[in-house]
């Protein structure tokens, strides 16, 4: 078995998360891919969070107009991704209590 290697680009965390579900789950080449995007969204989520957290929520036009940021809108729609991709990849699957090989995807299995 070929050793699963997280995309460089991510964060530490989110490549160990990226690591324990290719290991823990048998997944074909578009699930990985899926999976990539996935931890993609989370850093991107992350990182969007962080810069409200700097920045706060709005700021005011050169008018004196209070307007949101536009990391809010990146937190929001890479939060959503992060949750659409997680459905996709149907993860959800408890894992056999006596069987030493990963559970297959729900998809797979035709269920």
């Amino acid at each position: 078995m070929t050793t699963l290697r997280a995309p460089g680009h991510l964060q530490a965390a989110t490549k160990r998360w990226w690591r324990s579900v290719a290991v823990d789950y048998i997944l074909e080449d578009h699930h990985r891919k899926l999976l990539t995007l996935a931890a993609e969204s989370w850093d991107r989520c992350q990182q969007a969070r962080e810069a409200v957290g700097v920045h706060g929520l709005t700021f005011t036009d050169r008018f004196g107009c209070p307007h949101s940021r536009p990391e809010i809108a990146v937190e929001r729609d890479s939060r959503l991704a992060f949750c659409r991709i997680l459905r996709e990849l149907d993860l959800d699957v408890a894992p056999p209590p006596d069987s030493s090989r990963p559970p297959g995807l729900r998809s797979n299995n035709g269920g």
